[in-house]
């Protein structure tokens, strides 16, 4: 990163070297830590994320040499339009699912332009994560008074302190002649009023919190920018390669060595029984898992209709946890088994990957079955955030699921299935952040049929909601029973007069707070709302 920092040629020997930075640098970071007082203080998501986030791309692409490594990376790249992606998802919708992606999106930008050779997120995050103080050192440590300023401030500092002792003294004597003096004190007070008055109107934008807000820009802005080299993960992640290498005893460093006969057959005998309990291990989960599955099919898979008292909740939230607990666990027990050198027992090595690609596709068929199981609640109860989070990780299962037949048949190793499961759940970051969940879930939960509503989860939702609910107030009339969360964590019924008139105020609320609202705080999801609203009324 010659561009962005240089080290220091002459230092002792005994002293690491010190870190630089370049004009460049020292003026993106201050330009950075004003930008993002100005688009963040006292502001709520919104276009402001944007033009952080192609601020901060911008910045890195012109700080990178065009020879820098990373440059023709294509995770590089991917991450790149990541940010850029979460940051016009953020400029748009404003959710929380499109500011945790442009989070991630730009630690990742940081902690490959840190280190290039990574291939594990979540080092890129922490490299990022761990370089942000040693950044904040480097600006510090970098920042030099000019020699003519030096001068005049030794000069300030001398006559300072010829001048401290009699001010001192004044200070002294004019609170001991205005506590004798009551015409003085009067006088005094006028005094120092006017100064205080004077002090007022000069730093009236000026606030404790607006500084300490200040400070943080400028940390999070050196710790963005300024990229001092963090080797800690990279050097970990160094040791560890994409397939399972068969490890070898016996091998001498210098010459030829005869092999241990006795050992190699207790070597040999001990993988014998590694395999054993895994061919018995896979056999009798196979055999489990198969009775499992034929129940499931049966039972949910065609005609599902529960029974009038069947607690349905209680089939989805905690059959579901508890199946995808068990996938889990039966992808742990498959890497175990396939970790070192039983890849490459010949004699049963078919024998053992058949039986393990027979539990994946079962497991693969035990996934479909809580899918469909969250599928029925939705059916039945409404759509929630959970069910389209339950929906994610599945996708994720699906995916990790297939790793691992990746891992059996092609011997890869689990930094490979971790690497590969790592970039999925970023993609599926970026695909819950461009969903437009809350319309959806909404439009979804106000359909006539529904024989009860949580009015209030409806209601809580962000104010792009609104329109949806005001245009569709006579199917909430319809609805047998309102409800709505408790602070007390249980639920209560809500009568329809009462949902209305909470619906008009929230909409009366919103129309008068939008037009206020600062450029940095819009997105285009609100400006969108407004306008319907407006034409609605």
């Amino acid at each position: 990163m010659e561009t962005t920092a240089s080290w220091a040629s002459a230092t002792p020997a005994s002293a690491p070297p010190a870190y630089r930075i370049s004009t460049l640098l020292g003026s993106l970071v201050a330009l950075s830590a004003v930008l993002s007082d100005y688009l963040f203080w006292h502001e709520s998501a919104g276009l402001n994320v944007l033009v952080y986030m192609l601020f901060l791309v911008g910045a890195h692409l012109v700080l990178l040499p065009r020879h820098a490594p990373v440059r023709r990376l294509s995770s590089f790249w991917v991450v790149v339009a990541g940010c850029v992606a979460s940051g016009g998802l953020v400029a748009w919708y404003g959710s929380s699912a499109s500011l945790w992606a442009a989070l991630a999106s730009g630690l990742l930008l940081v902690g490959f332009v840190n280190q290039p050779q990574l291939r594990q997120l979540s080092y890129a995050v922490l490299t990022a994560a761990a370089g942000v103080l040693p950044a904040v050192g480097a600006v510090v440590g970098s920042i030099r008074a000019p020699r003519q300023l030096g001068g005049r401030l030794q000069r300030g500092w001398f006559y300072g302190r010829v001048l401290g002792m009699p001010l001192l003294a004044v200070g002294v004597f004019q609170a001991l002649f205005a506590a004798a003096n009551p015409r003085f004190a009067a006088l005094s007070a006028r005094f120092w009023n006017g100064v205080a008055d004077l002090l007022g109107r000069l730093f009236a934008d000026i606030s404790v919190p607006h500084l300490l807000f200040l400070v943080l820009c400028l940390i999070g802005a050196a710790g963005a920018l300024a990229v001092v080299p963090i080797h800690f993960f990279a050097d970990h992640e160094s040791r560890f390669g994409e397939f399972v290498r068969r490890q070898r005893d016996g091998v001498a460093s210098l010459g030829v060595r005869r092999p241990n006969f006795q050992h190699t057959s207790r070597r040999l005998l001990d993988l014998r029984k590694e395999w054993l309990a895994a061919v018995v291990s896979f056999g009798l989960l196979n055999a489990l898992l198969l009775v499992v599955n034929v129940v499931d099919i049966n039972w949910m898979w065609f005609g599902f209709v529960p029974a009038p008292n069947f607690d349905l909740t209680q089939f989805v939230h905690e059959g579901t946890y508890i199946l995808i607990f068990s996938i889990l666990l039966a992808a742990g027990i498959m890497l175990w088994f396939f970790r070192r050198n039983l890849n490459f027992y010949q004699p049963g090595l078919p024998l053992l990957r058949w039986g393990a690609t027979l539990w994946v596709v079962q497991n693969v068929v035990l996934a479909i079955s809580v899918g469909l199981r969250n599928y029925y609640y939705i059916v039945y109860t409404g759509l929630a955030y959970k069910r389209i989070g339950v929906y994610g990780f599945l996708l994720l299962t699906l995916f990790g699921l297939g790793t691992v037949l990746l891992k059996i048949w092609q011997r890869r190793s689990a930094f490979n299935l971790v690497r590969l499961n790592s970039w999925a759940a970023y993609a599926v970051i970026l695909g819950l952040a461009a969903g437009n969940w809350e319309i959806w879930i909404a439009e979804y939960n106000l359909q006539a049929g529904f024989a009860r509503l949580d009015i209030g989860f409806l209601l809580n939702m962000p104010p792009r909601v609104l329109p949806v609910l005001a245009a569709r107030q006579t199917i909430i009339d319809q609805v047998p029973h309102l409800v709505a969360e408790g602070s007390d964590g249980y639920y209560y019924t809500m009568d329809k007069a009462q949902a209305h008139e909470l619906l008009r105020q929230k909409v009366a609320e919103f129309q008068q707070a939008y037009p206020k609202q600062d450029w940095q705080s819009r997105t285009g999801a609100g400006e969108f709302t407004y306008k319907q609203l407006v034409n609605h009324d």
